[in-house]
This record gives structure tokens, sequence and C-alpha cells, in this order.
């Protein structure tokens, strides 16, 4: 146990951090290390592998994974602005890459190999993207001569082009829902969010009409016509698990799931230990986001409070997004549940995620705003006004 009469590195931050914030990510990862047991040995011996081959993978995952959520909540808000600043650009690049070299999925490239490794950059560029629009929107209230706004909105415009070429429409949807979230929070007119409004929708209807495997799944969920074979498998998971499932290992839905160890492992979850075990999983996620937005009404720095609003919009939707597939309430969409769902991508992603969060949540003493001032929001020394 680290003593409060203790001084350094190691120590203020186990005082400064939210221990009770830092639980729930762990539990979390906890929780979907227990239930790749559940979900992947039968996709594993579906395609021919070792019965515990994600099993083993998730568990490597899990090291790296807690190690860049601690590493990353050292960091002070300045150094959260400059390591967001460094992700986004490399993550960007790799999108644009992935457009060329990229390997190629289901019709989509998203993912690019390096070294036998799949990295899908979105993933990545996610929690950069909220960092630094929250500096964007927070640097024009603070100095009104500075076009936050409107370089936030050319950056929200650069990658909703990028995750469309891919194509990515969820993605693109959870990045839009997160900017608009933040937009809105920022202080902006009506005005200009009616208009980014109408723009959205009108950006859903000409997805529908370009993509046709939009329109086909928006279809299908729509009038429950054509190819709903994983939706269905999933809502008839979760009505055999009823209240308290059937106990670990004793599903069997799981076995002609394709996914169930990606996008649908909350329906594997509800078969094996019940919708009340699911109903705690939604629980910790609620948690997380309104101990989030909690945290973010305290701030009176614009940057802290929009950075933590957005990282836990981001982590919340994507959430969202995942549970109300699989409970057929939204169109089928491959989005992982955060460090719930297999994927080293996704997992080290949402690390950095919340990391940044952590970070950035830490008890801190007022600083002067002359050092602000004087240095920079990147930490280069700039002329004193």
């Amino acid at each position: 146990m680290v003593s409060r009469a203790e001084r350094g590195l190691v120590a203020d931050w186990f005082w400064t951090i939210d221990r009770v914030f830092l639980i729930a990510f762990v539990l979390l990862m906890a929780l979907g290390f227990m239930l790749s047991f559940a979900a992947s040995p039968a996709v594993a011996e579906r395609i021919g592998l070792d019965s515990f081959y994600f099993v083993k993978r998730h568990a490597v995952f899990l090291l790296p994974t807690l190690a860049v959520m601690i590493g990353v909540s050292f960091l002070t808000p300045r150094q959260v602005r400059r390591a967001a600043l460094v992700i986004f650009g490399i993550a960007t690049l790799m999108m644009v890459l992935a457009l060329f070299i990229g390997v190629e999925v289901k019709g989509s490239r998203r993912w690019i190999s390096l070294s036998g490794i799949s990295i899908q950059p979105s993933e990545f560029m996610k929690p950069a993207f909220v960092i630094l629009c929250a500096w964007l929107f927070s640097e024009h209230s603070r100095r009104p001569e500075i076009p936050g706004n409107l370089f936030a909105i050319i950056l929200f415009g650069i990658i909703s082009a990028l995750l469309l070429a891919q194509p990515d429409l969820g993605q693109t949807v959870l990045v839009a829902a997160i900017w608009g979230g933040m937009f809105f929070m920022a202080g902006m007119p009506w005005f200009w969010i009616i208009l980014f409004g109408v723009v959205g929708v009108g950006g859903i209807l000409g997805a529908y009409t370009a993509f046709p495997h939009v329109q086909g799944r928006i279809d299908r969920f729509l009038t429950g016509e054509g190819d709903t074979y994983q939706v269905d498998t999933a809502r008839e998971a979760i009505i055999r698990g009823d209240w308290f499932g059937r106990g670990p290992g004793e599903g069997t839905i799981k076995r002609i799931l394709p996914d169930s160890h990606t996008d649908f492992i909350f329906a594997v979850a509800a078969e094996e230990f019940g919708i009340i075990f699911c109903m705690a999983l939604v629980v910790i996620f609620a948690f997380i986001v309104l101990r989030g937005l909690t945290h973010a009404s305290r701030e009176r720095d614009d940057f802290t409070r929009l950075a933590i609003s957005g990282l836990v919009l981001l982590i919340g939707l994507q959430s969202l997004i995942n549970i109300s597939v699989n409970l057929e309430l939204a169109p089928a969409k491959g989005m992982t549940l955060p460090l719930i769902s297999y994927g080293g991508s996704s997992m080290i992603a949402v690390a950095i995620s919340v990391g940044f969060l952590l970070a950035l949540t830490r008890r801190r003493p007022e600083k002067r705003s002359s050092e602000r001032s004087l240095y920079g929001d990147f930490g280069f020394r700039v002329p004193a006004e």
C-alpha cells in the first residue's frame, strides 16, 4: 500500500487517480477475459483452430492493454494533447494507406497487416480525434479570433471522408455523434446545431442510397426479411438464457453464431450467465459514463471538460451500439463491446481512451494561467503577450 506521506511519481499517481474509475475499467477487462472462455472456443473449433486459440490471444493482449492504460494515465493534460496529436497523425496516415494496401475483408479496407499483426487504424484515431477536437473547441471559446471551430469541422470532414472511403458507416456515425455532442457542449448556437443535424440526416440518407450493404442492413432491420441469421441467432441466445442463464459453458447457440467472440459476445453472456448479469454489465458502462460526466461538470477548464465528456461518450455510445445490435434495437454493425470483445486493436485503442480519461480526471492543483500563455497548449514556448 502506498502511504500518503510518500512523495514520488507513483505515489502522486496513486493518490490523485480516480481509483473507483480504475476499478470499473479493470473489472470490465476481467469480465471480458472470463467471457472469452465462454464465447471463443466454439468459434476456434469451427474454423479448425485450437479450442483456446482466441482465449490465449485475448490473454496476451491483456498485459499490454493494462500497461497502456496505466502508462497513459500518468500524463498531464498538456502531454495528453501532444500524445493525441502524434497518435492522430500516425493513425490518419495508416487509414489512408489502408485504402491502397490494406487487407480487404467483406468488401472493406479497414486493416493493415504489419509483420503478421492486423491493425485497424480507425480504432486508434477515435480517442486522438476526441482530444484534438476538445482542444480546438476550447481554444475558440477562450480566444474567439482563433478559428478552432472551423478547424474542428475540417478535421471531422477529413475523418468522415476516410471512414466512408473504407467504407465504414458505423464508425462514421459513431464519430459524428461524439463530435456533435462535443459541439453542443462547447456552447455552439442552435442554428449550427440544427444545421449539422440536418446535414447528418442527409448523410445517412445519402449512405443508404450510395452503399448497397448499408441499404440491405437497414432494410433487413426494418422489414425482418433477408439474411438476418446472426441477429436472429443472438436473439434466440438471449431468450434461452432467461434471467439467470444456463450456466458457464452450457450455452449452445454460441456454436452456430459466427461472431460470438466479437460483435455478439453480449448474446453469449446472456445465454450462459443470464439477463441479470447483462444488466449488471450495462450498469457498469452507465456508471462510467455518468461518473465521467460528473467529473466534466466540475471542471473549470474547457479543454478538460470537453475531452472528458467526449471520451466517456466514445465508450458509452460504442457499447450502446453493440448492445443495441444484439437486442435487435439497431441495424447490424460490426462494432466491438469495449474491453469485453476479442480484438487487439480494439483493446489497445480503448486502453488509450481510458488512459486519457484517467489522466484528465486526476486531482491536480490549480495552475497559473501564465503557464499556459507562456508555453502554449502543446508545451512549445511562445512569446508572452
